[in-house]
């Protein structure tokens, strides 16, 4: 079960108003990709435009949606006219290849940038660019696992001070299945809702917190 983070459609509006944001950012603004993708991790209006809004997604242009963001987060930056090229840069790609991931995992952009800089996002134009998203996706994954080793269940149970034994009763949830699911040996996004249900509950969180990225599925 893959939950997306909001409606596909409006996916292709939101790539593309990212992928405009990160070139205007990044070539018009020279501002330096890694301290716009800090600025995306911590700004209002990624949060915002993370979650679907449609104000930020597709209600503004991706000039604007970096102006935001810079603005919100005080990072200076001398304004120019905006500027949005026919030509697609590595940039843009970045941008509007990010904005699919997010949406397809419905992670953060901060646990997705904090894992896997925007520059090196950027650097993954020359390979992938030209390749379905599927490997791109696929390629996201890997380096996100490297950088988060432990599930998301895991992760939620740690921050809320429970032991395997404790989120059980807490849960309802058998004992063996949490080990099995943190062991990554049973894949929790195959768990039926009332498992997620019970989970998320005992551990104040929403039952898509506790869902993995799959590979991508046509």
């Amino acid at each position: 079960m893959v939950i997306h983070a909001y409606s596909e459609d409006y996916l292709n509006n939101a790539q593309s108003t990212l992928g405009h944001a990160v070139d205007f950012a990044v070539m018009s603004l020279d501002i330096d990709p890694d301290r716009f993708g800090e600025a995306l991790m911590v700004s209002t209006a990624s949060k915002q435009f993370a979650e679907g809004n449609p104000k930020y997604i597709s209600g503004i242009n991706g000039c604007e949606l970096a102006r935001i963001v810079l603005t919100e987060t005080q990072t200076p930056y001398k304004d120019v006219e905006d500027k949005m090229y026919l030509d697609k840069s590595p940039e843009y790609w970045a941008g509007w290849a990010l904005a699919f991931y997010q949406w397809y995992t419905s992670r953060s952009f901060t646990e997705i940038l904090t894992a896997i800089p925007l520059s090196k996002i950027i650097d993954m134009y020359t390979t992938y660019h030209e390749m379905d998203l599927e490997h791109f996706l696929t390629r996201m994954n890997d380096l996100i696992k490297e950088s988060y080793p432990s599930t998301k269940l895991k992760m939620e149970r740690i921050n809320n001070g429970f032991s395997q034994s404790e989120l059980s009763e807490a849960s309802g949830v058998a004992l063996r299945q949490i080990q099995l699911f943190e062991q990554r040996q049973r894949n929790i996004n195959n768990a039926s809702a009332a498992t997620l249900l019970r989970l998320s509950r005992a551990l104040h969180c929403k039952m898509e917190d506790l869902i993995e990225p799959d590979q991508f599925d046509v």
